[in-house]
C-alpha cells in the first residue's frame, strides 16, 4: 500500500493550503475506521501546539473521528509526549497530535500514536492512506456518533509522572527555559518550579504565529545567550511540540542530543546502574560520540533518522537510551517516544546528583567536523537517478578513505535533499560536501537552501 501523505513524522503541509480542514476531516475518518477495523478502543485523545491553524485543523480532525463513531477527548494545547502518555495510560485506542513540531508557524501537521504510546507504524499509516483513497463506509447515527469533549484535567497524571522522575528534587537550581512559544510554555515551567527550581522563562507568550520564530530548540542561540546572561546552572530549549530538548551551559555553550546521551550514560554507568552497554543514535550521530561511548565500553548503533526508528532500535537492542542530535531523546524506562520535558528533567537530575553545573560536562569529548547542506531540488523523488550525483557520492566516500561518513537523503518533512559529511578534518569534510552539492545543482537543479556546521550544533 502506498504512503503518499505520510512522511517520517506524520502528515505535514502549509495549513489551509496543502493541509486543509477538509483533508483533516477525511484523515480523521480514515484513521477512525482503521482504529475500529483493528478492534481497538474507539476513543482518541487529541492535543495540539500553539499555531493559529491548530484549533481549525483539530476541530476538523475531531469531526472526522466522530463521524465514524470514535469518541474524542480534546486537551487543547499539550506537548506531543503528553498525548503519548495519556494514550498509553488511559482508556484510549489512539492519540492524535496537530503540530508541525519545529517547522515555522504557517506549517502544520497531524500525527498519531497508538494505545501503547508509540508512533503509528508504517503499516498502520499505509492502511490509513488506503482508506483515504476510498472514503466509502457506513456513517453511524444517533447515539453511535462519536462524542467530542474538552478535558484538560487528564493532563494532571502526566504532570505528576514528570515530577516523580526526579526524587532528588531541584531545590536551589537556577534554570533558564526557552519554550519556543510552543506546547511546553505552561507545563515545563510549572513542573520545574514544583521541583523547587528557580526558573527564568522566555518563549512563553504564544500568539499563534510566533511558535519557533524567536528561539527554541531549532534556534538555540537565544537560549545560549540568556543562560550566559543569567549565569544559570543550565538552560533548556524546547521545540514547538516539546518532544525535543537541547541545552546550554552558563558559558553559552550548546549541549545537543549527542552530548545529552553521553552525559547521561557516563553518570549512570559510573553510578553503577545496570544497563545494556549499547546506545542508539542515528546516521547523523557524530563520530566523536561513538569514540566517547566506546571509551565507556558502550557501543553506538545508528538507526535511520526519525524518533520512530530510534524507538524501534532501542527495543531491538534493549538499549537504555537513544536519540538524535536535534534533541529527540528516548528513555525507554520513562516512555516509548521523545519527551523534551522528561529529557530536561533527566539532565537536571544528573546535575543535582553530581552537585555540578552543566558547564562541568558540556565539553566531555571533541566532536568530529560535521556539516549539513540542505539542497532544494526540482524533484525530491528522482534526485539520485543521474550519473553525476552517483559519481560525486562515490568519489566523496573514496576521498575520506574510511575516516569519515557521507549521508545523502531526501528529507521526510521538507522539499529538499540533505547532504551530511563527517570527516577527521574540516578540509576533507568541506571538499567532499561541496563535490556532492555541486553535482546536485548541476544535475538535479534547485539551490542551496542552507549549509550548517553540525560539529557543535544540531542535526535534522
Amino acid at each position: 500500500m502506498s504512503r503518499r501523505h505520510f512522511g517520517t513524522d506524520g502528515v505535514r503541509g502549509v495549513a489551509n493550503v496543502g493541509l486543509t480542514p477538509e483533508f483533516a476531516f477525511q484523515l480523521g475518518q480514515a484513521a477512525g475506521r482503521t482504529l475500529r477495523s483493528r478492534g481497538l478502543t474507539p476513543r482518541v485523545v487529541l492535543g495540539r501546539d500553539t499555531r493559529r491553524s491548530g484549533p481549525m485543523l483539530a476541530a476538523s480532525l475531531a469531526s472526522g473521528f466522530c463521524s465514524v463513531g470514535v469518541d474524542v477527548v480534546a486537551l487543547g494545547v499539550a506537548p506531543t509526549p503528553a498525548v503519548s502518555f495519556i494514550a498509553r495510560t488511559g482508556d484510549f485506542g489512539m492519540g492524535a497530535i496537530v503540530s508541525a513540531s519545529h517547522n515555522p508557524a504557517p506549517d502544520n501537521g497531524i500525527k498519531f500514536v497508538l494505545h501503547d504510546g508509540r508512533k503509528t507504524p508504517d503499516e498502520f499509516e499505509a492502511e490509513i492512506e488506503a482508506r483515504l483513497a476510498d472514503a466509502s463506509g457506513p456513517r453511524p447515527k444517533g447515539a453511535d456518533i462519536g462524542w467530542l469533549e474538552s478535558d484538560r484535567s487528564v493532563l494532571e497524571p502526566y504532570v505528576r509522572f514528570l515530577v516523580s522522575t526526579v526524587p532528588e528534587r531541584l531545590d536551589g537550581m537556577r534554570l533558564a527555559v526557552d519554550a519556543a512559544h510552543g506546547a511546553a510554555y505552561e507545563l515545563a515551567p510549572r513542573v520545574l518550579r514544583e521541583l523547587g527550581a528557580e526558573v527564568s522563562v522566555v518563549g512563553d507568550r504564544p500568539n499563534g504565529v510566533n511558535i519557533n520564530a524567536e528561539g527554541g530548540a531549532t534556534k538555540p542561540e537565544a537560549l545560549c545567550r540568556i543562560t550566559k546572561e543569567l549565569r544559570a546552572d543550565a538552560g533548556v530549549a524546547f521545540d514547538g511540540d516539546a518532544d525535543r530538548a537541547v541545552f546550554s551551559d552558563a558559558e553559552g555553550r550548546l549541549v545537543n542530543g549527542d552530548r545529552t546521551i553521553g552525559l547521561w550514560l557516563r553518570h549512570w554507568l559510573e553510578s553503577g546502574k545496570t544497563m545494556q552497554p549499547v546506545a542508539i543514535g542515528t546516521v547523523m550521530s557524530n563520530g566523536g560520540l561513538a569514540e566517547f561511548l566506546a571509551g565507556l565500553g558502550v557501543r553506538l548503533e545508528r538507526a535511520p533518522v526519525g524518533d520512530k526508528h530510534v524507538a524501534d532500535w532501542i527495543e531491538r537492542h534493549q538499549a537504555p537510551i537513544g536519540g538524535e542530535q536535534s534533541g529527540h531523546i528516548i528513555f525507554p524506562e520513562l516512555g516509548p517516544t521523545g519527551d523534551g520535558i522528561a529529557t530536561a528533567l533527566q539532565v537536571f537530575r544528573v546535575l543535582r546528583r553530581e552537585g555540578k553545573p552543566l558547564s562541568a560536562f558540556s565539553c566531555a569529548y571533541e566532536p568530529w567536523p560535521q556539516k549539513l547542506a540542505n539542497v532544494q531540488v526540482r524533484d525530491r523523488a528522482s534526485w539520485a537517478d543521474g550519473p553525476l550525483v552517483r559519481a560525486a557520492i562515490e568519489d566523496a566516500e573514496r576521498s575520506l578513505d574510511g575516516l569519515g561518513r557521507v549521508l545523502v537523503r531526501a528529507s521526510g518533512t521538507q522539499p529538499m535533499v540533505r547532504v551530511m559529511v563527517e570527516a577527521k578534518t574540516e578540509q576533507a569534510r568541506d571538499a567532499a560536501l561541496h563535490r556532492i552539492v555541486q553535482a546536485l545543482l548541476d544535475e538535479a537543479g534547485g539551490r542551496v537552501y542552507s549549509e550548517v556546521d553540525l560539529t557543535h550544533a544540531l542535526g535534522d
